[in-house]
């Protein structure tokens, strides 16, 4: 499976009083990257929702923090698929500045109903893109 990359800055409000990378901002990160590399296969989490009953949840995150990112600096944040399945997705995540790991995640996202939130199988459709 093909790993996705997404580029961000860190501004001011991403910083802790150390000025570096507030540790819980990593997840925003990891989460506008999986956002944007489900964008990238035409696909958009509100369509999802309302047409398909489909949400996805993190069900679970595994992070481990490496190097500190700073102000300014320029990270590639990616997505890797590591299993796809019946109900769920497992993801390697990083975020990287140049060729050094500043944090890694292992994300299981799981599809759910909108209405009950229970697992629901990923139709084969989304399956097929993912």
């Amino acid at each position: 499976m093909k790993r996705f990359s997404w580029p961000v800055r860190v501004y001011y409000e991403d910083t802790d009083t150390g000025g570096v990378v507030y540790y819980a901002n990593y997840l925003k990160f990891f989460e506008r990257a999986r956002t944007e590399w489900l964008r990238n296969f035409g696909l958009n989490q509100d369509k999802l929702a309302l047409e398909e009953g489909l949400i996805f949840v993190v069900r679970r995150a595994l992070l481990d923090f490496v190097r500190p990112a700073r102000l300014d600096d320029m990270l590639e944040v990616t997505v890797e698929p590591l299993k796809l399945a019946h109900v769920y997705v497992d993801l390697a995540q990083e975020a990287r500045r140049g060729t050094q790991v500043l944090a890694r995640a292992e994300v299981r996202v799981a599809c759910l109903n909108r209405q009950n939130f229970k697992p629901v199988a990923m139709p084969r459709s989304l399956k097929d893109v993912l």
